[in-house]
This record gives structure tokens, sequence and C-alpha cells, in this order.
């Protein structure tokens, strides 16, 4: 694969008197390059920090749900936010809020890599998104506005191909970190990707943003979308330890969706809202994110709890259960590009009806491996067929959504499906934990029973149930019983892993449906007459 050179440009006149190009501008090169590098800043940290977290829950002496707000509060901002750093890309300049962005996730990291409790490194993650909210959505945008249409596709394929490359770098360097020097390492090899990225930022990149945008940036929404999403995924999350009818619980999910039904309210009767619903009038654009939303809530819910599995029960080092993610990164980087033109052939509605249902085939064999086997028969076919599915399904999907608004929404309308991915990978995976800790405390109770169990033994394992896999027995008892509850311990994880798994199947599944039925499928546009662009309708 290699960045696009740029052939000249014809330009024409809009019947608004504007003019337009039909090509890639000359700085297509380094668009991708700066916006390949600042993206791969959060594949490699969230695909590192993966890795690292049971050596991080042992270190700093953290609980699961401590450890799922490492994630949480990673994702929660970016998720709240993204919408906010979409409009302020199209209005305040698409490379001003990218760089922004890229310092203020470097200065995070810094945090990150020297926190010495587990609440401050919750609260260096939800700043690294912070910045996040302002280079992802800004990241797509640039693209999307610096190649034509027909090489956005191609372009947005690039994009992908390479970022998985270096989020290939994530498992397998935050794995080798955290075996041979520390976990908090993971965090600091954020820091030079991110000088590279603003040098050719500040040298190299053209501004660009929405010069007809008006009117303040719709700060009460983001603030009500915000604390929308906190209280619901506070409350599905804390349920797990305090359970449903907890009073903070219950207050604190009541809070979260009436935050959200009055955001939903507010952005339908004020006049420059944060998330402007007039873009949910294309039917392509609609449905590109409904997928977005089944597909990445499979992703998101379960795939969290696979280094749990290969850690804690298989007994993966962190450096193999990173480098056991290799295929899956290999794939999407290989296939993106190549995926991304399939669009010019075939149109979008056939990847995105292929892709999702190849990845729900991956999530099913996910069910298959127990306790022990080899890697390359138990965990392989499935990472596999995941990864080709998503190959398939990654390039076509973000072309779908950046090509179906008008230009001039461009970090809307990535904002948007940015915030739905990211939203529905952190309530899913407060929903599936929610899920799992219930089919694994049935599964345990079911073994425990099994087992002459003396009382004060199944009395201190009530108190480690949380930890799932990583509960630990008392050390003082009998070395045949103690083996027998570490049995029963990894038997009951399986068994509640295998069902997220199978939920994430039928989500995929679904997703593949909604191609099938929303998704536009319209011929390659043609091309513009030599010394002019089509004429506006």
């Amino acid at each position: 694969m290699a960045f696009y050179s740029s052939p000249p440009c014809d330009v024409g006149v809009l019947e608004s008197g504007e003019f337009a190009k039909a090509c890639t501008p000359p700085t297509g090169r380094w668009v991708l390059a700066a916006t390949i590098l600042g993206s791969s800043l959060a594949f490699i940290d969230g695909t590192a920090v993966s890795v690292a977290l049971p050596v991080m829950q042992k270190d700093l002496g953290a609980s699961v749900t401590q450890i799922q707000w490492v994630v949480e509060a990673y994702a929660l901002f970016l998720a709240a936010l993204l919408l906010v750093g979409g409009a302020m890309g199209d209005r305040i300049g698409r490379k001003r809020v990218f760089g922004i962005g890229i310092g203020l996730f470097a200065l995070a990291s810094i945090w990150g890599g020297l926190a010495p409790t587990a609440g401050q490194l919750i609260i260096a993650r939800a700043l690294q998104r912070v910045g996040g909210v302002m280079m992802v959505p800004a990241s797509l945008a640039i693209i999307s506005t610096s190649f034509s249409d027909d090489d956005r596709g191609r372009a947005i394929g690039t994009w992908s191909g390479f970022t998985a490359i270096t989020a290939a770098i994530g498992p397998v360097l935050g794995g080798w970190l955290v075996t041979n020097l520390s976990w908090r390492w993971v965090f600091f090899i954020n820091i030079p990707i991110a000088i590279i990225v603003l040098m050719i930022l500040v040298w190299k990149i053209d501004e660009s943003k929405n010069e007809s945008a008006q009117g303040p940036i719709d700060w009460l929404g983001a603030l009500m979308s915000t604390l929308g999403l906190t209280g619901l995924v506070f409350g599905l999350v804390e349920s797990g330890n305090l359970g449903f009818s907890h009073p903070g619980v219950v207050a604190s999910l009541v809070v979260g969706v009436a935050a959200l039904v009055g955001f939903v309210w507010l952005e339908t009767r004020i006049a420059n809202p944060m998330m402007d619903l007039k873009v949910f009038k294309s039917k392509s654009f609609s449905g590109a994110n409904i997928l977005t939303f089944l597909l990445h809530g499979a992703l998101g819910g379960s795939l969290f709890f696979l280094p749990f599995n290969m850690i804690q029960v298989q007994g993966y080092s962190a450096t193999e259960a990173g480098a056991a993610w290799l295929p899956f990164i290999i794939i999407i980087a290989v296939l993106s590009r190549w995926a991304g033109g399939l669009i010019t052939k075939f149109g979008p509605k056939l990847p995105l009806v292929v892709g999702p249902a190849i990845s729900s085939v991956g999530f099913l064999l996910f069910m298959l491996p127990g306790i022990g086997g080899s890697y390359w028969t138990t965990f392989f076919p499935a990472i596999l067929v995941l990864g080709l599915g998503m190959a398939i399904s990654v390039a076509p999907l973000v072309t779908v959504v950046m090509g179906s608004v008008d230009q001039e929404y461009a970090g809307l309308a990535s904002g948007v499906n940015n915030a739905i991915s990211r939203t529905v990978s952190l309530l899913a995976l407060a929903v599936f934990g929610v899920a799992l800790l219930a089919i694994f405390n049935t599964a345990l109770d079911n073994k425990l029973d099994a087992i002459d169990v003396p009382p004060a033994v199944e009395l201190a394992l009530e108190e480690q149930r949380e930890n799932l896999a990583g509960a630990e027995v008392p050390a003082s008892i009998d070395p045949t019983l103690a083996r027998s509850l570490e049995r029963a311990i990894d038997e009951a994880f399986v068994e509640s892993f295998r069902w997220v798994m199978f939920i994430g199947a039928i989500l995929a599944l679904l997703s593949s449906v909604v191609a099938m039925f929303t998704i536009g499928n319209p011929r390659k546009p043609e091309p513009a007459p030599s010394g002019g662009v089509p004429q506006a309708a």
C-alpha cells in the first residue's frame, strides 16, 4: 500500500459561483500521514492498555470494577464529547482542533504513565479521551474534505489499513513492555508519535472549515449528553456490585435516561444543535449508524473479556495474549484498501452485508475453546474469521458515512458515527459485564455444589466473585481442594465467556440484516468533464 500521489486538479464553478476541485489536493500524502499517525495514538493506546489490564489490576490493587473504569473513563468522554469535537472542527478549523487534541492526548498519557493509584489512572484516561474527542472526528473530516469522491473510498481504506498496522504494534509492544519493563511504558510510547504528528501538521497541512457555519457551539447539549452517558454507564457498571435495587444505582440510571431524553428534545429545538438531526434524513447515513451501533456493540461488549480468558484462564503471558491478535490486525491492514475499492465495483451494500455476516461466524467460533489446547486450534480460527469480516466492513462503512452527507458537515458526520461507535462500546461493555458476572455466579454456584467446600472457604470466595477469573482461593486450604476450586472458577468463566460471544454473534448478524435493507447502492458517479465539476442540483 502507498500514499496517493496527487494529479493536477480540474477546477470548475458551481451554480453558487464558488470554485470547487474535482481531485485530490497536493497535500494528500501529508494528510494521510498525519491522520494515520494521529489515529494510531488511540489505536496503540487502546490495544496496548487492554493487554496490560490484568497486570494493572494486580499492581494497583484494583477491583474488576475499577479496571472496567480504566476502559470506561477512556471511552466515556470520547463518546459524550465526540459530537462537540466534530462541530468544533467544522466551525473553528479541523487542523487546529486536531492539533490541540494531539497535544492534550500526549500530556494525559504522561500523567497516566506516572499515576500512583487506580483513581489517578482513571482520571488520566478520561483526559486522554478529551483529547481524543478533538482529534478523532477531525482526522476523518480532514481526509473526507481532502480527497475527491472517486478517491475517498481508497483513501479511507488506506487510512484503515495503516492504522491497523500501527494498532498491531499495540498488543505486541504493550505485552513486551508489561513483561520486561512496566505497564507504565504503555502510556509513554504515545509521546514520540504525538511530536511527529504535530510537526507534520504545522508544516504540511492546510486549514479547512465550514465557512457557512454560524452561531455558538451547543455547550448545553454537550453537558446533557455527558451527564446522560455518565449516569447510564455508572449505574450499569455499579449494578454488578450493588445490584439494580440499590438507591445509588437507581438514581444514576434515572438521571442518565432523563438527561439523554432531554438532550434529544433540546437538539430538535435550538438553532445551532450539536447534533443536527437533518443529517439523518439520508437513509444510508441512518442505516450505516445503526449498523455501527450493532457491530461495535458486539466488538466492545465481548472482546473486552478475551485478554482475561487468555491470561487468567488459559495461562498466556501478556506478550502472548498481545501477539494472539496479530492475525486480526494484519488481515485488516492488508485488505482495508482493497475493501475501500469494493464500493467502486459493487456499491456499498454488498460488503456491508457480507462483512458483518462473516464477523458473526467469527464470534461463534470463540465459543468453541474450553480450557487448554493449542492457540492455532482454539482462538486462531475465530480471530482469523473475525478479522476477515471486519476488514470487509470497516472501510466501506466509513466511506458510506462520510459520503452520504454534504462535505460541509464532514466533521459532524464523523463525530456522530464515532460517538455512536464509542457510546455503544462502553454501554455494551457495561451491559455485557453485568450479564457475564450474573452467568459466572450461577455457573460457579452450580460447580461449588458438586464440591465439598467448607463454609469459611465459601465465604472467602464470596468476596472474590467480582474478580471473575482473577478470583483467588485462600492460600491456607488443602492443595487438592484449592485445585478443584481454581478449576471451578476457570470453568465458570469460560461458560460465561461463551454466552457473551453468542450475544456478539447475534448483534453482528443483525447488523448485516440492517445493511441489506437500509444501505443504498448507487452507481459510481460519472467523471466530471474536463475543466469542470458536475453542476450542483
